[in-house]
């Protein structure tokens, strides 16, 4: 099997590498193995070096990772500018901090010591997608490495440049050889993986299709596994919202990633006294957003990941426009070559149409009106995923109702749902399960093992 890097502004195949054979993948997993004995008795002094030598290549190549991840999956050449940046900065954050969330910690207890201790638990295989190449592989790989794992990375397909690129960064940071290894091999290959008695956990960001398949096959092998699924994020705007903010930042949140990013605002919820400014507002902010070539400063949005992402899209919203949704903007895909879809805005969107109930992955928003913040509430909690929400009110009576109120994994208020090293990342519902980042997503492939001394 090969896997190609495939230009979405171009739909032109730049590169082909050829998978691992099964072969291949087996002395790899063995040297995965082989190295976490090694590894888990390494200081976190040595850890950190190596850590941190990784994040300072990734700013002294910043431009040429960028140029890189913006030829394979069509992000902006600033959004993936700024992905680099920000892999560098979690490096660093968990070089910095892991020795103290992992620290053992004391308990009073009748024996004369008791104690807690967080020990790593072995090769870990990620289940990698292609919105955010470099990010969703270092969130998993800087605190794993830190506390003594060694990763096995499985990354999507259409990504391959940058599966083989972030091998290479741990090389060349002086991790020791096997700690870090990619496979290049198909979603079916990797589940079968599971199973190996040489691995030890399993983490997946991905479909829900993908997520079951692996949850499946980690329950079934009664080993360790973290989801991050779907998402379709609620944007609330209450009538004590900063008007001016929530349209600007509301337009960045569904946009950013080209509207390809899981905690991307989806459904903009508004209560009436603002409904028809905020639509209009928001409407006429995502009509003049510039659609272009991602490497062009002045794009604000570029190309679907694929021709296949960019069908989807249309077909959803061909969906929502033919049983009486309201077009307020977009709708269709522009000519030429490369995979782009225009910045759409829909509106009177029912449970009869998908775009009521699917995620939407791409520059597409639906707006829906509430009567009240009750409403509001209900309706941010009707969908079936839970990941993240963000929250617009100068209320703080509100805001804490909307914080207490919301199923959701994150809740942003007056600001776009993000990620950052020091806050738990992840979701409930069917949005999945563990958290990736901070102190608990350190300890997610720990044993948490109990010490009690008489």
């Amino acid at each position: 099997m090969a896997f190609a890097s495939v230009n979405p502004a171009t739909g032109v195949v730049e590169a082909t590498f050829p998978g691992h054979t099964p072969d291949e993948v087996d002395r790899r997993i063995g040297a995965a193995r082989d190295a976490f004995e090694r590894y888990r008795r390494t200081s976190f002094a040595d850890r950190a070096r190596w850590m941190l030598a990784a994040a300072d290549i990734l700013d002294a190549e910043q431009p040429d990772v960028a140029r890189m991840v913006t030829a394979e999956m069509g992000k902006t050449f600033a959004s993936a500018k700024a992905e680099v940046a920000k892999c560098a900065l979690a490096l660093r954050w968990f070089a910095e901090h892991a020795e103290r969330l992992l620290a053992e910690e004391p308990v009073a207890s009748s024996g004369s010591r008791a104690s807690v201790r967080y020990e790593p638990l072995g090769p870990v295989l990620a289940v990698m997608p292609w919105n955010f190449p470099l990010w969703q592989v270092i969130r998993f790989a800087a605190p794993a490495l830190m506390a003594g794992n060694v990763g096995v990375l499985k990354h999507a397909s259409n990504v391959p440049q940058t599966a083989l690129f972030l091998e290479d960064l741990f090389r060349r940071a002086g991790v020791p050889e096997g700690v870090f290894t990619t496979l290049l091999i198909s979603g079916a290959s990797a589940t079968k993986l599971v199973a190996d008695e040489r691995i030890a956990a399993v983490t997946l960001t991905g479909s829900e299709q993908a997520g079951r398949s692996v949850a499946a096959a980690a329950g079934d092998a009664i080993k360790k596994c973290v989801l991050e699924l779907g998402g379709s994020d609620p944007f609330i705007v209450l009538e004590s919202a900063d008007l001016d903010r929530a349209v600007a930042v509301g337009v960045q949140a569904r946009v950013q990633n080209n509207g390809q990013s899981c905690i991307a605002a989806k459904r903009f919820i508004v209560v009436d006294p603002v409904a028809d400014e905020f639509v209009e507002r928001f409407s006429a902010s995502m009509a003049q957003l510039t659609v272009g070539d991602p490497m062009d400063p002045k794009t604000d949005v570029g190309p679907l990941v694929s021709e296949q992402a960019r069908a989807e899209i249309a077909t959803q919203v061909d969906d929502a426009r033919s049983k009486g949704a309201t077009l307020h903007c977009g709708g269709k895909a522009l000519e030429g070559p490369g995979w782009y879809y225009a910045p759409t805005v829909l509106s009177g969107v029912t449970p009869a149409m998908r775009a009521y109930d699917e995620e939407l992955f791409g520059p597409v928003a639906v707006i829906e009106r509430a009567r009240d913040l009750d409403e509001a509430i209900s309706l941010a909690n009707r969908t079936s995923f839970g990941l993240g929400a963000s929250v617009w009110s100068g209320d703080p009576d509100e805001q804490r109702r909307c914080i207490e109120g919301i199923e959701a994994g994150m809740v942003f208020v007056n600001a776009m749902v993000a990620s950052m090293p020091e806050l738990p990342f992840g979701g409930v519902k069917r949005s999945g399960y563990g958290r990736e980042l901070s102190g608990l997503g350190i300890r997610e492939f720990t044993n948490a093992k109990s010490v009690w001394i008489a």
